[in-house]
Parts: structure tokens; C-alpha cells; sequence
């Protein structure tokens, strides 16, 4: 696709965007107070085969980087309420390490600088080409994996490392049980998962387990994440087990 630039009047906060295809795909917030700036580039994202969304002020960027699901953030530093400098050092500070890419109009050494210091990843100045940025994240998750074993099928996420899952953006109330349970169907999502396996698995081959144990908590795990939202994900193969579907 040919390149082009955002319309006039985005002057220097613009940017040249090309499509291109990410090998790796990821969930990326993008804060700028420049909305029309902020959607593009979450199109853009989304046509290359991540997901992105987008904030608009320091305040709510800062709030939403701290969803564990975020993959990346792409902060700008001149934000109203907080601007992206502060957003970093606050979330380094709290002790979440999600990469951060800083989006500056002004080159100043003295602002990447600030924003390295902050805890920022790397940096890219305005106006940038969508190619570059695109490079800039697969170059960053290169160096910083995601949570380790988080699972996705569909719109259900799973991490098992905070013990936390979500349908969309539903976190669900799981008790440790059914967490394990809902965690070996996703690990093991359009394939048939056995009885025999869930008890090793979710119950370490527990011999005094009640006959019904695992159908009752298969049941409540299915109400909680397909009844609830009027779906059908966890399927029941007489005789064989139990499927998570991955299909719509």
C-alpha cells in the first residue's frame, strides 16, 4: 500500500502510515490526546493483526495500562492530566513492567532521555512511519515476552500467573478449581479432554474424589462462562470427555 499522511492540520503530531503484517500479535494501547492520531493507528494495529484500543489523557491511559491483558503501550508524552512521562514512572513504580514505546513531536535528547529514565522501552518521534512502529513492537516483544502462559481462545483470556480470567472485558469470578479447569480446556482448546485427564490434572488423581466432582464443576464453570453471556463454548461428548470449542 502506498504511503500517506495523516490530512493537514495534524501538522508535526502526524505520521506517515504504511500497512504491514506483525508476525507476533498483541494487544497495544495507544494514548494520545489527539484522537484523530490515537484511532488511526488503533485501525492501523488492528488491519496488521493486533488488537488495540485507545485513551485520549493521561489520567485514563494510566488507569488502563494497568490491565494485566495489555500487551504494549504506545504513550504519548504530552497528555492532558498526567502527561506520558509521569504515566511510565508510575507504572514502574507500582511494579508493572508492560513495554512502553514513547511517541514525541519534539527530538529533544533531553526528552528521550527523561523518558528512558522514567522506565520507558524505547521511543518514537513525530511524524513516524506506522512500518517503523510496527517494528518497534515486534522488536520489544522480542526482548520482553509476555506473561508467561497466557492463554487466549476467542474473546475468553486466561493468566494463570495472577490467577485471573476474563470473557471480553468480564473478568470472571472463578474459585481455584474451576480456574484449573477452564485452564486445561484452554490448553487444550478444539480437543477432546477426558475425565481421567481433568482429575489428574485439576485434582492430582485424587481417589476419594465424589463420582459427580468433575461434571458438577465442569457445570459451574460453564455457567459462569458460557450461560452467562449466552453461549456455547464448553461442550459435553457423552462417553468421552469434554471440547472448548474455538469457533464462533
Amino acid at each position: 500500500m502506498a504511503a500517506h499522511r495523516v490530512g493537514a492540520g495534524a501538522g508535526e503530531r502526524g505520521c506517515v502510515v504504511r500497512a504491514a503484517v506483525s508476525l507476533v500479535a498483541m494487544h497495544c494501547l495507544v494514548v494520545d490526546d489527539e484522537t484523530r492520531l490515537t484511532d488511526l493507528v488503533v485501525r492501523y494495529l488492528t488491519e496488521s493483526g493486533h488488537t488495540a484500543e485507545g485513551r485520549y489523557d493521561g489520567p485514563s491511559g494510566l488507569a488502563a495500562a494497568r490491565d494485566p491483558r495489555v500487551d504494549a503501550v504506545l504513550l504519548d508524552v504530552m497528555l492532558p492530566g498526567l502527561d506520558g512521562v509521569e504515566v511510565c514512572r508510575t507504572l514502574r513504580g507500582e511494579g508493572i513492567d508492560v513495554p512502553v514505546i514513547l511517541l514525541t513531536a519534539r527530538g529533544a535528547i533531553s526528552e528521550r532521555v527523561a523518558g528512558l529514565d522514567a522506565g520507558a522501552d524505547d521511543y518514537v518521534v513525530k511524524p513516524f512511519a506506522m512500518e517503523e512502529l510496527l517494528a518497534r513492537l515486534r522488536a520489544i516483544s522480542r526482548r520482553r515476552p509476555g506473561p508467561a502462559g497466557r492463554l487466549q481462545v476467542g474473546d475468553l483470556v486466561l493468566d494463570p500467573e495472577q490467577q485471573r480470567a476474563w470473557r471480553g472485558d468480564t473478568e470472571l469470578d472463578l474459585s481455584r478449581r474451576e480456574f484449573d479447569v477452564l485452564r486445561v480446556l484452554m490448553e487444550n482448546a478444539g480437543r477432546v479432554v477426558s475425565r481421567l485427564r481433568l482429575l489428574d490434572e485439576v485434582w492430582d488423581g485424587e481417589t476419594d474424589l465424589r463420582s459427580n466432582a468433575i461434571d458438577v464443576h465442569v457445570s459451574k464453570v460453564r455457567a459462569k462462562v458460557d450461560r452467562a453471556f449466552d453461549r456455547t463454548t464448553i461442550t459435553t461428548l457423552r462417553g468421552r470427555g469434554y471440547r472448548l470449542e474455538t469457533g464462533p
